[in-house]
């Protein structure tokens, strides 16, 4: 397999853990029973036999504040291992500050470093005159270099948020072979998506045997994953609704997200 694919692939796993972020859902306050500060998700990433990153989602400690408001701070990370350095590193940073009260986001940021590429990007969210402004910064994340507005067709999540905002929801009531509309503002542009709910299943993790629900995301037309449908997300249907695991068809084999570790669930 060459480089270039190697590093989309990899590029692409921060994506596949956000590919449910997008849930434009009825706007009023959810009550949030299924995360808290502290929480931390790490996933192992695998591509055959081959290790080729580690990701982690992680709530922080303590609250931020934007303007008068408490906010959660959630970190995506994600990052190369072991022999998949050998074809440039990846060592990168999605966060937000979701409101912890609307659980809409305030902030979005993205920090890539891939190889020699760097971006450093910002998004300000104004979800009452439903405004996006993202502030653009150069390589070393010091000086502003571009700064530009957006307007949002409502109230949205953004690809950390939405997660999170989604496990807020009951999805008890979802038949198979539902659709659900998705969504949400991502790298300057709004992207609607369709969300097969595919069932229940029970399936083996690191965390044990775990019953889940089973989604399958309209995935838009690329050159790196096969089918229509090629990723199924497996969430689990406690009360804390995590990702155990994610698995993508690529042209060539499939890239597998799974569960390594959890810690500070609301819900033990």
């Amino acid at each position: 397999m060459s480089v270039i694919v190697r590093k989309s692939m990899i590029r692409s796993v921060l994506f596949l853990l956000g590919i449910l972020l997008f849930f434009h859902f009825p706007t009023s306050a959810q009550s949030n029973k299924a995360f808290t500060f502290g929480e931390e998700l790490t996933f192992e990433v695998s591509y055959g036999w081959l290790e080729l990153a580690e990701a982690k989602l992680q709530v922080a400690k303590r609250a931020v504040q934007e303007g008068s408001r408490a906010h959660y701070k959630i970190d995506a990370y994600g990052k190369t291992k072991g022999a998949a350095t050998i074809f440039g590193k990846v060592n990168d940073n999605w966060g937000t500050h979701l409101d912890t009260g609307s659980l809409l986001p305030s902030l979005s940021y993205r920090h890539i470093e891939e190889g020699k590429y760097r971006k450093h990007e910002k998004v300000y969210f104004d979800q009452e005159k439903k405004l996006a402004k993202m502030e653009l910064y150069d390589k070393e994340n010091k000086n502003l270099k571009e700064v530009k507005e957006f307007n949002l067709p409502g109230k949205v999540q953004d690809l950390v948020s939405g997660f999170y905002y989604l496990r807020t929801m009951d999805l008890s009531h979802l038949r198979k072979g539902e659709s659900i509309t998705i969504t949400g503002f991502f790298d300057k542009e709004i992207y609607n998506l369709k969300l097969i709910y595919e069932g229940k299943e029970e399936i083996d993790t690191n965390l044990g045997k775990q019953e889940t629900f089973v989604f399958s995301p309209q995935i838009p037309k690329n050159k790196l994953f096969r089918g229509e449908y090629p990723v199924k997300v497996w969430v689990t249907t406690d009360q804390n609704k995590i990702p155990v695991k994610i698995k993508a068809n690529l042209f060539i084999g499939s890239l597998n997200i799974d569960i390594a570790e959890a810690k500070g669930l609301r819900s033990m």
